[in-house]
């Protein structure tokens, strides 16, 4: 048994009586890290306000204690510590010393979770339906029609995964176009695309792009992982254009689609490539999976050091128990760094080969959050493999920043400083 849990026993037992709060450390003695967050997020739904305790120990979490609590947090398998005032007295006092780099952030709103999902069953996994299901985090899934419907108004984050925005039926033409699965998947987009009185279902998906652009631009937070990131740009930029090939739209493309991109309405990347080759499964020059020479032994990303109390916001989108991830592939694997706006914060990077695999900026009055690649903790993933079992991984580090973004919505908000 690790020391750290042999302590919280003991406090359990012997501080009890005149104990205050619970400690749920995010360190590396942390059991359960996933599932810390679930229990986070369970005790907003009761109405218990949660201390997010940036930096201190991986960015812990600190509550009222509750009998009711400590139960959930025994049944689900997830350390915690019971601690008496003095102790608690001295960890915020550690915190508030502004010569270290900590900060305390309150939860206190219960965010509305969607994610933006098919109803159709396709031959792959969601990374975030998964993790949100094994942390015992609701959601919604909502999809083309619940958008154009005004349903994201419902919501205060929504999440765009393995997603294909410019009509393109995510290029899988080349190689699935006989699929059944590929077939019934583009049936049902004409049939809704006809329903919601579109021509094509590129109209459709830039509908339901620009409704997303708006939703954030109101002050919602977006965040995308593998295609659903530069899809979504792409789509934006290329407003009014025909970027697909006849087999996905019965027409060819604007020959002079390329120059005429409008790269003012994209979120995070500028003077990108478009790969208009229907049998590439690449949508541009963004993402770097086929250029890349990286070994899958040194295929590791850096998360950012940013200072807690000056930039709180990607402080608590990098909470981590280790600061060096293990990389992973995807449709979309990671972003040239050479293509993003001037204002978009990277923070992650693999620096040896110029690559960043997270991102985060504004957009109005919202916010979002880029993510590269389609699954943590299964390096490549492959069109019908079975999804990954998150009991095998409960401390996984690439799925916590996931579930940063998941709690960051319900945070009351300090006004940043930089």
């Amino acid at each position: 048994m690790k020391k750290w849990i042999f302590l919280i026993l003991f406090t359990s037992i012997g501080f009890k009586g005149w104990a205050t709060s619970i400690l749920i450390a995010m360190d590396e003695e942390q059991q359960n890290h996933l599932k810390a967050y679930g229990i986070a997020f369970w005790a907003l739904q009761k109405g218990i306000t949660v201390d997010w305790l940036l930096n201190y120990r991986g960015g812990s979490f600190l509550m009222t204690y509750q009998q009711a609590i400590e139960k959930e947090l025994k049944v689900r398998g997830v350390s915690y510590g019971v601690l008496p005032d003095a102790k608690v007295n001295l960890i915020l006092t550690e915190i508030n010393n502004p010569e270290v780099n900590m900060e305390m952030v309150k939860l206190e709103k219960v965010p509305k979770i969607a994610v933006y999902s098919p109803k159709n069953k396709l031959p792959w996994d969601d990374a975030v339906t998964m993790v949100l299901s094994y942390a015992e985090i609701p959601y919604d899934v909502i999809y083309d029609e619940d958008i154009i419907g005004g349903k994201l108004a419902l919501y205060d984050w929504l999440h765009l995964h393995h997603e294909d925005f410019t009509g393109q039926y995510g290029r899988f033409w080349a190689n699935y176009r006989n699929a059944t699965w590929y077939q019934q998947d583009v049936a049902l987009q004409e049939a809704t695309s006809k329903k919601l009185g579109f021509g094509k279902v590129s109209q459709m998906k830039l509908a339901v792009a620009e409704h997303i652009r708006d939703f954030c631009g109101g002050g919602g937070f977006l965040f995308a992982m593998c295609s659903g990131t530069d899809s979504y740009d792409i789509a934006l930029s290329a407003a009014g254009l025909d970027i697909c090939e006849n087999m996905f739209d019965g027409d060819g493309i604007d020959a002079h689609a390329q120059s005429k991109l409008n790269f003012t309405q994209t979120f995070a990347f500028q003077n990108f490539k478009l790969d208009l080759n229907p049998n590439n499964y690449e949508f541009s020059d963004i993402d770097v999976t086929n250029i890349r020479q990286v070994e899958r032994t040194r295929d590791f990303f850096t998360l950012f050091d940013f200072s807690a109390k000056w930039d709180v916001v990607p402080t608590m989108l990098t909470q981590n128990h280790e600061k060096v991830v293990k990389g992973f592939m995807g449709q979309t694997t990671a972003f040239k760094k050479s293509l993003l706006k001037p204002d978009v914060l990277v923070m992650g990077e693999l620096k040896s080969a110029n690559e960043a695999r997270y991102i985060h900026g504004e957009y109005g009055k919202g916010q979002w959050t880029f993510y590269g690649g389609h699954d943590p903790e299964d390096y490549q993933h492959i069109v019908g493999d079975p999804p990954t079992d998150l009991n095998l991984f409960p401390n996984s580090p690439g799925y916590r920043l996931i579930l940063n973004n998941i709690l960051f919505p319900g945070a009351k908000k300090k006004k940043q400083k930089t």
